[in-house]
């Protein structure tokens, strides 16, 4: 199944998941690498409990942080944009959201000068389709990591594994979170 097909067949607790994956695998745009913002959102995605209220907290703490314009203020944006309410239909519109505003970001990271190239919502679309051919490796390494992630969670959905099933989306996102830092590190060391 293609990304759009994983979004549009998900439910709320896939959705919630899957889009705080995103932002977890961007958070190197937003905080140092011991920070970990986005944690107590993970703890309401089984089952909503405490969505809205944890929300708040984590959006006042992260406006607390300066944010440079580009790719970081899109994450920061994303979060803004999450929805208080833990349903299906706006869920859905956010997570979708999340996962475009993730394999931007990627694709800055695969452009030289960081730049997006002109065709790049062309080829998102496509990639988002289940054609990755004409994306670079880090746009199809966030790609692949978002079907995984989407799929773990689609198929732990009302099982005695589904709390295993977030623990593994987690897990994949702080990898993802690993290799954009890396990225980031290496293009910095190379402007000195």
């Amino acid at each position: 199944m293609s990304l759009l097909e994983l979004i549009e067949r998900a439910d709320e607790r896939t959705l919630a998941a899957g889009a705080l994956a995103c932002l977890e695998r961007c958070l190197p745009l937003l905080a140092g690498p011991e920070a970990e913002p986005l944690r107590p959102l993970w703890a309401s995605c089984e089952d909503g409990q405490d969505w809205a209220i944890r929300l708040a907290a984590v959006r006042t703490e992260m406006e607390q942080a300066s944010v440079p314009d580009g790719p970081a203020a899109l994450v920061r944006a994303m979060l803004g944009a999450a929805p208080s309410d833990f349903d299906a239909v706006p869920l859905r519109e956010w997570a979708d959201a999340c996962s475009l505003v993730a394999l931007r970001v990627h694709g800055r990271f695969d452009a030289p000068d960081g730049d997006a190239p002109p065709d790049e919502d062309h080829r998102l679309k496509a990639a988002r389709s289940g054609d990755p051919a004409a994306v670079g490796p880090l746009v199809a390494g966030e790609l692949e990591r978002q079907v995984r992630i989407l799929e773990i969670l689609a198929e732990t959905t009302g099982t005695a594994g589904s709390g295993a099933g977030l623990r593994k989306a987690l897990d994949l996102s702080t990898e993802g979170r690993r290799v954009l830092r890396a990225v980031m590190s290496r293009r910095a060391r190379g402007r000195g």
